[in-house]
């Protein structure tokens, strides 16, 4: 291959060559036209002729190649760096079951952003820690967390809180919403709303207060819906309905308007200390303000419906519901059928029940048992057998009184081979049963399995 040097002799080679041409057909006696021709022939050169730019690019394009070959992509570079540091770093902290090895294997990743960056290995690892009660690791790797640069981002500060408050760790997380300054993060709305819920969460209701009623004035927090929903939920959950309510007709002097959430969570809540008539007026100002009702709303009508012995109406509003375009959840079909089960509708929870199916909403473990529990009750002892076998298979066993109930149904109708079916079943549960539940299980039944 032809070296950088030889190519520009070369080409100088064929510019002296071109020079000589030009003056010998210039030294001829030729008219204006035929040099014009001769001008324009020149300047169309054939497409292999070696011009001086056309070999410059050729040796240029040679040399990038060679480097090329020699040295890869940064990206690539980069790339493999980040998975030949991170990817070790990860398999290992989630194998690392001692928590002061897995303490300091995090903490000695801490400004590998693979790492750190990875809601799972981060959440994983303060849930594990937490899971050994070792609160004083945790203290230490989020407090130096916020210490380096990520803990100027709000977002990443919104994460520590969050973390804080699952390790139930509440005073960690109030502490560090308020010195967020201190370490050059901003302070808004989100990281607000993110103490306010962990100290609902944690049952730390007066902080709450304090922190809602300081937010203008000590913070400067334009507050949203999210923080005017969450201080309802924690006055509810103090039971301070009254208090409650107004702050939801103050919303609109803040130009905020509340929202399906707002409702329902002041209709769970006036339903549940039974002040059934605030409940149902919160229904009819819900739907006259012309805010819909989602899945939970109407979850909650429905509960309060049944507790009240009103299966039917609770029945005609799960057709309402679909009508809007909402589909019923398993809880929406527990309630209902415990609902007819309770007013000894059995066969009306049984079509409830099948049609779940042709609806596609599989029964869950809660559906099982009371169906199971209402069956015996009924002393529809054969319908109650194939529930609790399928249920059984599941590894959904249903409460040992509910199991007695129907050991003993079974046995006084002569359904011996059924009974010791249940029991050899319920020796399979995991974790097992008592030694002292397994022999009462046999007792009522199933020890003609064994004789």
């Amino acid at each position: 291959m032809l070296s950088l040097s030889n190519i520009r002799r070369l080409c100088a080679a064929i510019d002296a060559f071109a020079a000589t041409c030009i003056a010998a057909s210039i030294s001829k006696s030729r008219t204006k036209t035929d040099i014009a021709i001769s001008t324009h022939a020149s300047s169309q050169h054939p497409d292999n002729f070696p011009t001086i730019a056309a070999c410059k690019a050729a040796a240029l394009k040679n040399r990038g190649k060679q480097e090329s070959e020699k040295i890869p992509p940064a990206s690539s570079n980069r790339s493999q760096d980040s998975f030949t540091l991170s990817e070790p770093a990860l398999v290992k902290i989630k194998a690392e079951r001692d928590p002061e090895k897995l303490f300091q294997l995090f903490k000695s990743n801490a400004e590998n952003r693979v790492v750190v960056e990875n809601r799972f290995a981060f959440e994983d690892t303060i849930s594990r820690l937490a899971g050994a009660r070792r609160f004083d690791l945790i203290e230490k790797l989020l407090e130096h967390q916020k210490k380096l640069p990520q803990g100027r981002r709000e977002g990443f500060i919104v994460r520590i809180l969050t973390l804080y408050g699952r390790a139930r760790m509440p005073d960690h997380a109030l502490r560090t919403y308020e010195q967020m300054h201190v370490f050059g993060c901003p302070r808004t709305v989100k990281s607000f709303n993110a103490t306010l819920k962990v100290l609902s969460e944690n049952a730390r209701f007066e902080e709450a207060q304090t922190l809602f009623g300081e937010s203008v004035q000590k913070f400067g927090i334009d507050l949203d819906i999210i923080s005017f929903n969450t201080i309802i939920k924690v006055l509810c959950s103090m039971g301070s309905l009254d208090s409650a309510y107004l702050v939801m007709e103050n919303m609109k002097k803040e130009g905020i308007m509340p929202d399906v959430v707002t409702y329902t969570t002041l209709m769970s809540s006036f339903y549940k200390y039974s002040r059934y008539e605030v409940g149902n007026g919160l229904w009819n100002l819900m739907i006259l303000r012309g805010c819909s009702p989602n899945l939970a709303t109407f979850n909650v009508r429905i509960q309060f419906l049944v507790i009240r012995r009103r299966g039917w109406q609770a029945h005609a509003l799960v057709h309402k519901m679909i009508s809007a375009g909402i589909k019923p959840d398993e809880l929406t079909y527990n309630l209902i059928i415990k609902g007819f089960c309770m007013m000894g509708e059995l066969d009306m929870a049984k079509r409830v029940f099948w049609s779940m199916h042709e609806r596609g909403c599989k029964p869950n473990e809660k559906i099982y048992q009371t169906m199971i529990h209402y069956l015996c009750k009924g002393l529809d002892f054969d319908m109650a057998f194939r529930l609790c076998k399928d249920s059984m298979g599941r590894n959904w066993f249903p409460n040992v009184d509910t199991i007695h109930s129907l050991l003993r149904g079974l046995r006084n109708i002569s359904k011996d081979k059924n009974s010791t079916e249940i029991f050899k079943l319920t020796r399979k549960r995991k974790p097992p049963y008592s030694v002292e539940e397994l022999k009462a299980f046999k007792d009522l039944g199933g020890d003609k399995a064994f004789k």
